[in-house]
């Protein structure tokens, strides 16, 4: 199992919920596992050609996966993913 880390406006997708578990040996596979299990919020993190929206960074065991393989980035049981929406503003 892969404990994957919620972001708060993502949350209302799993109940409340800040970590769920999901299954898949690569990050696509969690996110696909994720969407099975908590219907709509793939939606929200990748866009229609399946790729990873600008503004959503996941990071595999602390690893930025655009830095790695990407969705293609390898998994384990006991790893962890965080999925954080990139904050934009200022003065």
């Amino acid at each position: 199992m892969i404990t994957v880390r919620i972001p708060t406006p993502l949350r209302k997708h799993t109940d409340g919920k800040e970590e769920v578990s999901a299954e898949g040996a690569t990050v696509g596979e969690v996110l696909n596992d994720l969407e099975k299990n908590h219907a709509g919020i793939k939606a929200r993190i990748c866009d229609e050609a399946g790729a990873v929206r600008k503004f959503v960074n996941i990071f595999a065991n602390d690893e930025d996966i655009r830095h790695l393989s990407n969705l293609d980035t390898p998994l384990k049981s006991g790893d962890s993913v965080s999925i954080i929406p990139a904050i934009a503003g200022g003065v």
